[in-house]
């Protein structure tokens, strides 16, 4: 969805910046990560509790934000798949949800569990001077998980 202020390419250009952050994330690759944010951007992690939801982690700028492929490197695998996006783009901004299911598998003597994360991105972008959009906030709110035997590890 976009709004009458988007400009051609704006929202693929938009939508580019989820599947750089899920293959950053996946390859370890802190750059290719990295290269989806502003330098000041913020990224925060809300999970459902018992008493509700809970921050579990904000970083802010790139310093703090790109240690994130390094903590995920706890897992053997992961694997990030994008689904529905939605933006919106009022001049040099936008804000948007992207869905994605995110596996982490942690191999075992006997195969392995793949712990599933589904989880909506609350995004807001911003254009930076250079007419690149990137992610100046993002909230990685985790809706539920699930637990897995993974049966294959290779």
């Amino acid at each position: 969805m976009a709004s009458s202020d988007s400009q051609p390419g704006d929202i693929q250009a938009i939508g580019a910046l989820a599947a750089r952050y899920a293959a950053g994330v996946d390859r370890r690759d802190r750059d290719l990560f990295l290269s989806a944010f502003h330098a000041e951007a913020t990224l925060r992690v809300f999970r459902p509790g018992p008493d509700g939801e809970e921050v579990i982690s904000t970083r802010t700028g790139h310093e703090e934000i790109g240690v994130v492929p390094s903590v995920i490197s706890r897992y053997e695998k992961t694997f990030h798949f994008i689904g529905n996006h939605l933006v919106h783009v009022t001049g040099d901004e936008a804000e948007g949800e992207v869905y994605c299911t995110a596996r982490h598998l942690s191999p075992g003597i006997h195969g392995g569990l793949d712990f599933v994360m589904l989880i909506r991105y609350q995004d807001r972008y911003r254009r930076d001077p250079g007419q690149k959009w990137l992610i100046a906030d993002r909230l990685v709110q985790v809706d539920w998980t699930e637990l897995h035997a993974a049966l294959e590890t290779s």
